[in-house]
C-alpha cells in the first residue's frame, strides 16, 4: 500500500430518489433521506438528510425543502451536489488535516440517458470526488442479493425504488434486456394522498402518506397476516378542521392497484423480450425483488400469481443495491467490466 493509497477514501453510493446510502469499508456508514433544506434568503443549505426530512411539509416561506432527485435522476444539480457533500461529511465528522481524495462508485438507473449520467458524474466531482465510476442499479442489486452475475445463467431482477422500478435480465455479467419505468414508491405515496382526498375528503401530506404506506400498505386484499388499522390525521376538506380516520390495508390495496398493474405489465414486457434460453433459466431460478418497494405486503405473491413464476424478496431489500455497489467497489478488478 503506497502513501497515496492511504489518502484515498473509497466509497460506494446508492443515490436514490427517496434515500441515499453510503458504504465505506464494507459498512453502511450513512443512510439518510435524499432531501436538503435551503434558506431562501441567503440561498444557504441549512440541513441535509434526516434533519431536512423533519422540516419537509412544515416550513415557512423563508425555508424550502428540496428533493434533488426525481424519478431516479438528478433534477436539481446544485442541491444534489450539496447533498452528496453533506453526506460525505457525515462519514467522518472529525476534522482532518488532509482531506483524502475520494474514489466513488455510484449506482444509476438502467434507463438513464447520457446527459443524466453526466449530471451524476459532475455532481460527484463537484462534491470532491477524484474518480467516479457508475454501475447500473439492477446489476448492483443482483450482486447485493448474492447472485453470481458472471455465470452463463439468466436471472431476473426487479428493483422497486423511490422513483423508478428497474426490471432487468442479467447473464454473463451484462444486462441482456431491461425495462425501466417511472412508477415506484413515490407514485404509491401520491396514490395514497389522492385516495384519501377522493374517498375520505381528507387532505394529508407526503410524510403522512408515506407512513400509511409503511404501516398498512398492501398489494393484495387477502393477506395471511393483515396489519391492524392505522389512524390517519389530516385536514377535513369540508370544514378545514384537523380530523382522524382509520384506514385498513384493504383500502390501500385498492388505492395502489393501478400503479402495481403498471409494474406487472412492465415485468411481462421484459419477459417477452427475453431470449428463449434465458427464459428457460428464469423458469427455474424465478424472479428476485429488491428495493424499498418490494417490502409492500403481498407484492411478491401478486407478481408470482401474474407471472406463474417463483418470486424471492432479497433479505434486506432496502440495502441490496448499496451492498452490491460496495462489493463492486471492493472487487473493482473482478467487476471492472461493470463499472464504467
Amino acid at each position: 500500500m503506497g502513501l497515496f493509497d492511504f489518502f484515498t477514501q473509497e466509497i460506494a453510493i446508492d443515490l436514490g430518489t427517496a434515500n441515499t446510502l453510503i458504504i465505506h469499508n464494507d459498512k453502511v456508514v450513512v443512510d439518510e433521506p435524499s432531501i436538503v433544506a435551503q434558506d431562501r434568503v441567503s440561498s444557504k443549505f441549512i440541513a441535509v438528510g434526516k434533519q431536512a426530512q423533519k422540516m419537509h411539509g412544515k416550513t415557512h416561506e423563508d425555508i424550502k425543502t428540496i428533493r434533488p432527485l426525481k424519478d431516479g435522476v438528478i433534477a436539481d444539480f446544485h442541491a444534489a451536489e450539496h447533498m452528496i457533500r453533506g453526506m460525505i461529511k457525515m462519514i467522518n465528522p472529525g476534522k482532518r488535516m488532509i482531506q483524502p481524495s475520494l474514489k466513488m462508485v455510484i449506482c444509476i438507473p438502467s434507463g438513464i440517458t447520457e446527459v443524466e449520467k453526466r449530471a451524476v458524474r459532475d455532481s460527484a466531482e463537484h462534491a470532491g470526488a477524484k474518480d467516479v465510476y457508475l454501475i447500473h442499479e439492477p446489476m448492483a442489486a443482483a450482486i447485493g442479493i448474492g447472485i453470481d452475475v458472471e455465470e452463463p445463467m439468466g436471472n431476473m431482477i426487479i428493483d422497486i425504488g423511490g422513483g423508478t422500478s428497474e426490471i432487468a435480465v442479467i447473464a454473463l455479467g451484462g444486462i441482456v434486456c431491461d425495462k425501466s419505468i417511472r412508477v415506484a414508491g413515490d407514485e404509491f405515496t401520491s396514490d395514497i394522498e389522492d385516495y384519501m382526498r377522493r374517498q375520505h375528503n381528507i387532505l394529508i401530506g407526503e410524510r403522512t402518506a408515506e407512513r400509511i404506506k409503511i404501516e398498512v400498505g398492501a398489494a393484495l386484499v387477502d393477506l395471511e397476516t393483515p396489519p391492524d388499522e392505522y389512524a390517519v390525521h389530516g385536514r377535513d376538506l369540508m370544514t378545514g378542521i384537523p380530523k382522524e380516520i382509520k384506514v385498513s390495508h384493504v383500502e390501500i390495496a385498492h388505492a395502489l392497484d393501478k400503479s402495481i398493474s403498471k409494474i406487472e405489465e412492465a415485468i411481462l414486457s421484459a419477459l417477452e423480450m427475453t431470449p428463449p434460453e434465458l427464459s428457460a433459466d428464469i423458469y427455474k431460478t424465478g424472479i428476485y425483488l429488491a428495493g424499498g418497494g418490494s417490502m409492500l405486503r403481498g407484492l411478491d405473491k401478486r407478481i408470482s400469481m401474474k407471472t406463474k413464476l417463483p418470486v424471492h424478496v432479497a433479505e434486506d431489500p432496502l440495502r441490496a443495491v448499496a451492498r452490491g455497489t460496495g462489493i463492486a467497489l471492493k472487487n473493482a478488478e473482478r467487476f471492472k467490466f461493470l463499472i464504467k
